[in-house]
């Protein structure tokens, strides 16, 4: 494979990375359904509620006070009977509101009067209206009141009605779209399949435990990079530490039926760098050969040849340095996951430099820093192979060429974190 261009400008990079059709729709089981992206709008099955219930735990009733109470009261999930103007029933909070009924009074709020059978109002008075809490106008239990009308009750439709827009698509589902989902009538949803990721870990030089000894370093890359990708919406397949050689990466890459390979090292021109030969090998195509970002600068990206179903296949190598394989990560793994996963891209996090953060004469530069307030600071241990000031970091800073003084905005990029 013929050396390329001079490296590709960084924002460049990322969007080549992004410059790819979303995999194709699939049904999810909701319990299946965590991580994906919607692949069509989310829209309303039911009106939210689907009737008028009350909002706390007390009595419905019906018409001005007192009230006569009767009835052994009304759950959750039950179907109340109607309630007779000048009537009461207990009723629990989320509990459908019986027909007639105008509003609820609060247990603080209500007395029953020993021996008379009647409720007492002992609020001074019904207080005004709480928005939210009231009932629209119009609603099923709107009609008709002269005591409070639509206290405390949530009327039919107050969150949404059946066929609003709820998602747009592109959202991706998290445990709160799950929980909407459900509350608005779905049992599944139409998302886009999850890229699937092979992860080859290269280098003789790697162990997988234990101390570093005879000259050999710990794996950083191996335990860092799944979970990562994984909360991108990938699903990684690990696999062995692979050895420096061409024909164990040849064999990796030609054989492996993945949506995207990640490579970790072997993207230089080392003499143990076979990265290049190997993709020339299986016919590959390279969209990015090196990017002017430091760290980082000699990741890649290439087009792998079709899957047997036809579908694209991509593989992007990282740096072996750890803070480089991240910096390679977040310019063109992350865009390249996201965009195949479906998810919308999410607009950029901008932060205010409370002190100059320091750059590359000519590249771009990935800062790890950490936030003060509003303001972002550097860190330190912020070498191409150093994890430390990462582990620390709230994101890596985007600092253009030459650096950015005190006061400037630069853009934070998301890093892996709890």
């Amino acid at each position: 494979m013929t050396a390329g261009p001079p490296p590709t400008d960084w924002e460049k990079a990322r969007a080549v990375a992004r410059a790819v059709p979303a995999l194709p729709p699939v049904a999810r089981d909701l319990g299946d359904a965590l991580g994906h992206a919607l692949a069509e709008p989310l829209t309303a099955l039911t009106d939210l509620p689907p009737f008028d219930t009350s909002a706390m735990d007390g009595w419905a009733v019906a018409g001005p006070g007192p009230w006569r109470l009767g009835g052994s009261g009304v759950l959750a999930g039950g179907q109340p009977e109607p309630l007779r103007p000048g009537a009461a029933v207990p009723i629990a909070t989320g509990a459908r509101l019986p027909e007639g009924a105008d509003a609820v009074l609060r247990r603080e709020d209500g007395e029953a009067e020993a021996g008379s059978g009647l409720l007492l109002d002992r609020s001074a008075s019904p207080g005004p209206r709480v928005p939210g809490r009231d009932m629209a106008p119009g609603s099923e239990a709107a009609q008709g009141c002269d005591l409070a009308p639509g206290r405390d009750i949530r009327p039919r439709g107050q969150e949404c009605r059946a066929d609003d827009p709820l998602l747009p698509a592109g959202t991706s589902v998290t445990p709160t779209v799950l929980g909407l989902a459900a509350a608005a009538g779905y049992d599944r949803l139409t998302v886009h399949r999850r890229p699937r990721v092979d992860l080859l870990v290269l280098g003789d030089e790697l162990l997988a435990t234990g101390l570093p000894r005879d000259g050999r370093i710990r794996d950083a890359l191996g335990p860092l990079l799944p979970a990562w990708l994984s909360g991108q919406g990938a699903d990684v397949a690990g696999r062995p530490l692979l050895p420096d050689g061409f024909g164990p990466l040849y064999e990796a890459v030609r054989d492996s039926t993945a949506d995207v390979v990640v490579t970790t090292g072997s993207t230089a021109a080392g003499p143990v760098d076979f990265l290049h030969d190997a993709l020339r090998a299986v016919g590959a195509r390279l969209l990015v050969d090196s990017v002017a970002v430091r760290p980082g600068h000699p990741m890649l990206l290439a087009e792998l040849p079709p899957g047997a179903d036809g579908r694209a296949r991509h593989l992007v190598g990282l740096p072996g340095n750890p803070l480089a394989a991240v910096a390679g990560a977040v310019t063109l793994a992350v865009p390249l996951l996201r965009r195949l996963g479906g998810h919308a891209d999410a607009g950029p996090l901008d932060a205010v430099c409370a002190a100059e953060l320091p750059g590359h004469p000519r590249d771009t530069r990935l800062l790890p820093v950490r936030r003060t307030g509003q303001a972002v600071v550097p860190l330190p241990f912020d070498g191409p192979a150093m994890l430390r000031g990462l582990a620390l970091a709230d994101g890596l800073a985007v600092v253009p060429p030459g650096g950015a003084e005190a006061g400037a905005v630069v853009e934070i990029l998301d890093v892996p974190r709890p």
